[in-house]
């Protein structure tokens, strides 16, 4: 949040010598209504009812009901008579109302003496807060209400057993999502900017002869700890040296709006959660100071986040599902820690990315949302990656396949939106945090916590909520601001390692964002229903959001995830987790038997919930999560069956995500609305985030990104050629040529000057693999995953073009097409261009009908192979090959330039030039089997047996614990018979 900086009426600063005027506020005061009279006077009557009307009515009626004396042994004998009954009921009535006299006697001492939050009565949670309402209707004549301490506002929304916080209404230390009324935030708001700004230009009149510096300071009042409560006494004795200068501090904050949206009025009336503004010579170490040069905004900072972790946040509404036992059926922002350095995180840098794309013309919904995008991207190369290795293993030379399909128009932008929008590394932290969890509460023999959601800062910690305290979290997790909140850093995630543990909460999904906190809903822990109302495009893009980051997410093993009244196409994205029902009779006739057999199941396993069989022996997928996704609106009975299969849906792993035209949904247990403007919202729980969405156009060119690249997808026209074609005769010589398989070498250009050199390389590498063109902030988002600025970005670009040059027509290298991708002229090649030209020319061009022309160029190209693609590479950049294919692409495209070159000299009988083709191949890709199998082969061409013998040999010790491959066995089979054998023997 930009912060304001307030100045004087001239617009000079104040000198820090200089006093500072304070500008006497009028005191307002709230006036007595006829209806707080009628309170007033019932109250009255209710009181003396039971305080003096009940004895007196007991001793009239039945008298002292003690005895007068010791009883004898002759009473325990004499028979039980309806008399006994009777004086038992008169003295259990006797206690209840001394227990309640108690608590008139210490509310009314409470709100007279300004002790804060009064004593607890033992045993009398209800008759005290009766005792409470009618004392405070009572002195509503006398006072205002918000001088009674905890307020009417809050009356029944604290917990007396021990002064803790409530089952649903948690007090949690910031303002919770599911515990605060949208008004009350508001409020809140609205009152600490005032206070800010008060006390960015209010001077100390009355107290400023005992200051004795410009800092401005602030204490919130603590909540009670055990009978101890704050007074400004007792703050001023501690900060200000005396006791006496409480007036000083009730000076300077008298009838100002406190978060509440109440204002001190009388000294002895304080509430915790209240901020009070500090006399500037206050000292102590939770006072937070706000330095004279710091201005306005620097008090108005401090005064917010007094109010982010103020007792008043603790009040709110109650949830509408039932919550645990101890817990709270809730969710709230938990407080973030600065973060260690001025760099932006990956998700403020997203963020950002998402303000400045609409220039760009990229859709933001992917920018802005990067665990949903690295999932897609991660699916969509492991979609293309399958689909090549299909292929490769389908023929040799001229097959379909090789080249990926260029994507074009919407899905283009689909595929540059996600580049932008991944963080890869976010969503790796997250998997092994969460496994690293599981993987260290199993070892302690302790159960998987149910835990609500996950929140990812801003600065990169993470935040798992839960529906109640379960312990200290084993390190190096750590408590959160409460019991209920485990905290792990990112420094610690990121030494996390891969752990073989069960993925702990699959069913985290992100909803979208507050201020700079990421929400993840654990949709399978929900005690019950998510019911979501809107318009209905836009409760469609929360669906498919949804949907496809469940679909797609690393943090997961296995899921089922059942789509209903949306979604038939979605499938594509992930066919082995999607399913789609068409109708809701089918959805509840599924459900029915899915939640028998699970009750089934964890019966017989002896667990309580599918959490505890996910810490217990290696189960990865047994207890799978089941998560139904149905967009449209159920009729009331079936409304009603979905309730009932949700009441015990969170034990057995199986979540509920229910679309509503009315916002008015049976059984619904968390409620919640997106609106026109993007907003998610669920108004009586607080919750206000924007939201994450995945739009209708948005969605089919994502799925078109994917069914493009289905490997069972049957080829559309002849073989995909190479996206760039070089001529390779000599009149093709390029101007700049640069060698990216195996050490990077650029051949052209001088090299750059300075630090700049290796970015310049990296840039110019991406843009060589890219030869359709890259889009500015693909790039940018490639070099600077962590964020940069326009102008560092045109810097580059502009440094990148003079370090390319002109060619000799003047035509710059690099150029911007008509789609606004940056693309490199045809005079700018790189080896990896020229190999892949070769092996088409060879196969698919003149070589087809020469066979010596085949057998040059083949060999031409072998020749090019001199290692992995940029094998030198510095540790830490280039991080983008992840995003790419080109790791799986280039080995197999060596692999078949060898098995090309060795058939060639087979059919001619030249074993030996067969195997030096082989070796050279297996030298860039050495697990391609085919390789091996072509080896064998032509090593049994030469008829040397003990030559096979020891490759079948050199193969075995490759294979190591796994073994051969059945093909390959087969193989040794067919050519060495005994090679068997040979492997019992070395056994």
């Amino acid at each position: 949040m930009p912060r304001r900086r307030s100045s004087s009426s001239t617009g000079s600063a104040t000198p820090a010598s200089t006093p500072r005027n304070r500008t006497p506020q009028p005191v307002r005061i709230r006036r007595r209504t006829f209806g707080d009279f009628v309170k007033a006077f019932f109250a009255f009557v209710a009181l003396a009812v039971l305080v003096v009307g009940v004895p007196g009515a007991l001793a009239m009626t039945v008298g002292w009901p003690l005895p007068s004396g010791m009883p004898k042994v002759e009473w325990l004998q004499q028979p039980i008579t309806t008399g006994t009954f009777l004086h038992i009921l008169t003295v259990i009535v006797w206690l209840a109302w001394a227990q309640f006299t108690a608590c008139v006697l210490v509310e009314i001492k409470a709100a007279v003496s300004g002790v804060g939050v009064p004593g607890r009565v033992p045993g009398a949670g209800p008759s005290q807060i009766l005792a409470r309402q009618l004392v405070a209707a009572l002195l509503l004549v006398g006072a205002t209400a918000a001088s009674l301490t905890p307020g009417l506002s809050q009356i029944g929304q604290h917990s007396l057993d021990g002064n803790q916080r409530g089952t649903v209404a948690a007090a949690q230390q910031t303002p919770g999502l599911f515990a605060q009324q949208q008004e009350q935030a508001a409020s809140t708001a609205a009152a600490l900017a005032e206070q800010a700004s008060q006390a960015a230009s209010h001077a100390d009149a009355q107290g400023g002869s005992t200051a004795k510096s410009d800092d401005t300071k602030y204490y919130r009042i603590q909540p009670p700890e055990g009978r101890h409560h704050d007074s400004l006494w007792e703050i001023a004795e501690r900060h200000l040296g005396d006791g006496r200068r409480y007036k000083e501090i009730f000076e300077l904050n008298k009838d100002r709006v406190q978060p509440d949206g109440s204002k001190l009025s009388e000294a002895s009336l304080i509430r915790p959660g209240w901020i009070m503004e500090m006399p500037g010579d206050a000292r102590g170490g939770d006072l937070v100071e706000m330095p004279a040069e710091a201005g306005g905004s620097a008090a108005q900072q401090q005064v917010h986040d007094y109010g982010q972790t103020g007792d008043h946040a603790q009040g709110g509404g109650h949830a509408q599902g039932g919550g645990q036992q101890g817990g709270a059926s809730q969710v709230s922002l938990p407080e973030q820690r600065p973060a260690p350095d001025q760099q932006p995180s990956h998700q403020q840098q997203h963020a950002t990315a998402a303000t400045e794309e609409s220039s760009f013309g990229l859709p933001t919904a992917l920018i802005g949302a990067p665990l949903l995008a690295a999932g897609l991207l991660g699916a969509l190369g492991r979609r293309r990656r399958q689909a090549l290795w299909q292929s490769a293993f389908g023929a040799v030379g001229g097959r379909r396949g090789m080249e990926p399909p260029t994507p074009t128009g919407d899905a283009a932008d689909a595929q540059d939106a996600l580049l932008v929008g991944a963080d890869p590394e976010g969503v790796r932290l997250l998997d092994r945090s969460l496994r690293g969890l599981a993987a260290s509460l199993g070892a302690e023999s302790r159960p998987l916590p149910t835990a609500y959601a996950a929140w990812l800062g801003g600065n990169g910690d993470l935040h798992l909520q839960l529906a109640q305290p379960s312990g200290n979290p084993p390190a190096p997790w750590q408590l959160g601001q409460d019991q209920t909140f485990w905290m792990l850093a990112r420094s610690d995630a990121e030494r996390y390692e891969d752990v073989d543990a069960a993925a702990p909460y699959p069913g985290l999904v992100s909803l979208g964002t507050m201020d700079d906190s990421r929400l993840l809903l654990n949709l399978e822990s929900v005690p019950g229903i998510v019911s979501l109302s809107g318009p209905e495009a836009d409760r469609a893009a929360v669906f498919a959001s949804v949907a496809a980051e469940l679909a797609t997410n690393g943090w997961s093993d296995r899921m089922t995830i059942t789509l209903v009244g949306f979604g038939e196409d979605l499938t594509p994205l992930a066919p082995n987790r999607l399913r789609h029902i068409d109708g809701i009779d089918d959805l509840v006739e599924t459900m029915e038997a899915e939640t028998r057999q699970r009750r089934g199941a964890l019966g017989a396993a002896g667990h309580d919930s599918v959490l505890t069989g996910r810490t217990g022996p290696a189960q990865h997928t047994r207890w799978a999560p089941h998560l139904v996704l149905l967009a449209a609106e159920p009729s009331a009975d079936d409304a009603m069956k979905l309730a009932e299969l949700a009441a015990d849906a969170s034990r057995l792993g199986i979540g509920y995500l229910v679309g509503t035209d009315s916002g008015d949904l049976p059984g619904a247990a968390w409620e919640m609305e997106i609106t026109g403007e993007g907003k998610l919202l669920a108004p009586l729980l607080g919750l206000e985030l924007d939201a994450q969405l995945l739009p209708v156009p948005l969605q089919r060119a994502v799925v078109e990104l994917f069914v493009e690249s289905d490997p069972e997808r049957e080829p559309q026209g002849p073989a995909t050629a190479p996206p760039f074609l070089v001529d390779i005769s000599e009149q093709g010589r390029p101007a700049v040529y640069a060698r990216l398989v195996g050490p990077y070498e650029i051949i052209g250009l001088d090299t750059p000057d300075g630090e700049r050199s290796a970015l310049l390389h990296e840039a110019l590498a991406l843009l060589l693999l890219h030869r359709e063109g890259v889009h500015p902030r693909v790039l940018s988002s490639a070099l600077w995953p962590r964020g940069v600025t326009d102008d560092v970005r045109e810097a580059l670009l502009d440094r990148l073009r003079a370090w390319l040059g002109t060619d000799p027509d003047g035509t710059p290298r690099l150029k911007t097409d008509s789609t606004g991708r940056l693309t490199l002229a045809k005079s700018v090649v790189s080896d990896l261009d020229v190999l892949r030209s070769l092996y088409h020319e060879a196969t698919q061009g003149r070589g087809v009908d020469s066979r010596a022309v085949r057998g040059r160029l083949l060999t031409d190209a072998l020749v090019l192979v001199r290692g992995p693609l940029l094998a030198d590479r510095p540790e830490g950049r280039y991080r983008w090959l992840t995003h790419e294919i080109i790791d799986a692409q280039l080995p197999l495209l060596v692999a078949d330039i060898g098995l090309a070159l060795s058939e060639f000299h087979l059919v001619k009988d030249r074993a030996e030039k067969a195997i030096e083709a082989l070796n050279a191949a297996l030298n860039s890709a050495p697990g391609d089997e085919r390789l091996w199998h072509e080896l064998l082969r032509a090593t049994h061409a030469t008829g040397d047996t003990a030559r096979l013998q020891a490759l079948a040999a050199d193969l075995i010790s490759r294979s190591g614990a796994r073994g051969l491959p059945p093909r390959t066995e087969a193989l040794l089979d067919e050519l060495l018979p005994t090679w068997r054998d040979g492997v019992a023997a070395v056994g």
